[in-house]
C-alpha cells in the first residue's frame, strides 16, 4: 500500500473561520483515506470551536511529527501556545493574531523543508494583521517565497475542471498593462509547465489569455499581445513548451473547460478568478507554484463575519488537502522515475 502523505495544515487567523473549517474537515474522517493530516496552531482555540459547535473530535497536542498517529475522531496538533484564550474573540483579530499566523507558517515550512512532512495546506490569514505585527508581506505567497528563498513563483488556481495561473497577482487594474512584459509572461509559462508534473501531466497544453478584448484586434485595442505576450509564447515554444497564441479570454475559458487546454495563463487576477469562481465557488484551491515544497490553500478569506457561528463551509479546505496529497504522490512517483 502506498504511504499516505503527511500534510501539515496551518491554523490561519485564530479569530477567523480557519479553526472551524479545520475542525469540520477533520471530524468528517474522509481525509484519513488520502493523507495523514497534522495541524500547526493553538490547541486551545481548536478545542474552543469544537466545544462550541459540538463536533465529535478530540484534540491531541503533540510536540513532534514523530508523535502523530492519525485516527478517526482525533486531531493531532503541534501546539505553539501563542493565543491568550482569555482575550480571544471570534471575528476580532489583532496584531497578536498576525504574530501567531506567521509562527504557524514558519514552523510548517521548517518541517516540510526538513522532509518531515510532504506538503503544507494553509487556512486563511489577514494580511493587515501580519503587517501590523511587523511582517511586511502582501500575503501567504510572498511570505512563503521569502522563507524558502524562492525568486520565481506564481499563483495557480484549480477548480471546476480548470487550472489557471496568473501573470500578475494583486495589482490595481490600471497598473496591469505595464506589468505585462515578455519576461513576466515567459516566467509564468515556465512555471505552468513545471507545475503540470505535480498534477500528473507530462506535456501540458497551455492556453494563453490575451490582455485586451478580441486579443487586441490587430492592435486596434492595444499592443500588448503583439509586443509582449506573443514574443514570450514564441520563446516558450523554443524551449519545448506547448503554449497557444494569445487568445480572447471570453472563449479561452470555454475551450479549457471542454478539454482543449490543461492550464490557462491569465494576465490578471479577475480575468482568472471571475470565470473560475463561477464554476467552482467555495471549492477552488489556490496552489503556490515555484516553491521547493507543495503548498495549497483555500480560495477564501478569514470571514470574520461568520467566525465562531458554526456555519463555515470546509469544502475548499478539504479540496486543498486532497489536492496537496495527490500532488505529493505525483512528486514521489516522479522522483522514483528520475532515479
Amino acid at each position: 500500500m502506498e504511504r499516505r502523505p503527511l500534510i501539515i495544515i496551518t491554523m490561519g487567523d485564530p479569530a477567523g473561520i480557519g479553526p472551524e473549517i479545520i475542525a469540520r474537515a477533520m471530524a468528517g474522517g474522509e481525509l484519513l483515506d488520502v493523507c495523514r493530516p497534522v495541524v500547526v496552531g493553538d490547541a486551545a482555540v481548536l478545542k474552543k470551536i469544537i466545544g462550541e459547535i459540538k463536533l465529535p473530535l478530540r484534540v491531541n497536542p503533540i510536540t513532534s511529527l514523530a508523535d502523530t498517529a492519525p485516527e478517526p475522531g482525533k486531531m493531532d496538533v503541534i501546539h505553539l501556545n501563542l493565543v491568550n484564550l482569555a482575550t480571544h474573540s471570534w471575528g476580532e483579530p489583532d496584531s497578536a493574531s498576525g504574530t501567531a499566523v506567521v509562527a504557524y507558517i514558519k514552523r510548517a515550512v521548517q518541517l516540510t523543508l526538513l522532509q518531515e512532512a510532504d506538503a503544507i495546506v494553509t487556512a486563511p490569514i489577514n494580511k493587515a494583521m501580519i503587517n501590523a505585527a511587523g511582517y511586511h508581506y502582501a500575503g501567504h505567497t510572498e511570505l512563503l517565497a521569502d522563507l524558502t528563498q524562492t525568486k520565481e513563483y506564481g499563483m495557480l488556481f484549480v477548480g471546476g475542471g480548470l487550472r489557471v495561473i496568473l501573470v500578475t497577482i494583486h495589482l490595481a487594474l490600471k497598473n496591469v498593462p505595464e506589468q505585462i512584459t515578455e519576461a513576466a509572461v515567459l516566467k509564468t509559462l515556465r512555471l505552468a509547465y513545471r507545475a503540470a508534473s505535480s498534477f500528473g501531466i507530462d506535456k501540458p497544453r497551455i492556453g494563453v489569455a490575451a490582455l485586451n478584448p478580441h486579443a487586441g484586434e490587430g492592435r486596434l485595442f492595444g499592443n500588448e499581445e503583439w509586443d509582449h505576450i506573443l514574443p514570450a509564447v514564441i520563446q516558450a515554444r523554443a524551449e519545448g513548451i506547448d503554449a497557444s497564441d494569445p487568445l480572447p479570454a471570453d472563449t479561452l475559458f470555454y475551450k479549457a473547460k471542454n478539454g482543449h487546454f490543461d492550464i490557462i495563463a491569465a494576465m490578471y487576477h479577475d480575468q482568472a478568478l471571475a470565470p473560475l469562481k463561477m464554476v467552482a465557488f467555495g471549492n477552488a484551491v489556490n496552489v503556490t507554484v515555484g516553491l521547493p515544497l507543495i503548498r495549497t490553500s483555500v480560495d477564501h478569506g478569514t470571514a470574520y463575519d461568520i467566525a465562531g457561528k458554526g456555519c463555515a463551509d470546509p469544502s475548499s479546505l478539504i479540496g486543498a488537502i486532497k489536492l496537496a496529497a495527490a500532488m505529493a504522490l505525483h512528486r514521489t512517483l516522479r522522483t522514483r522515475e528520475d532515479r
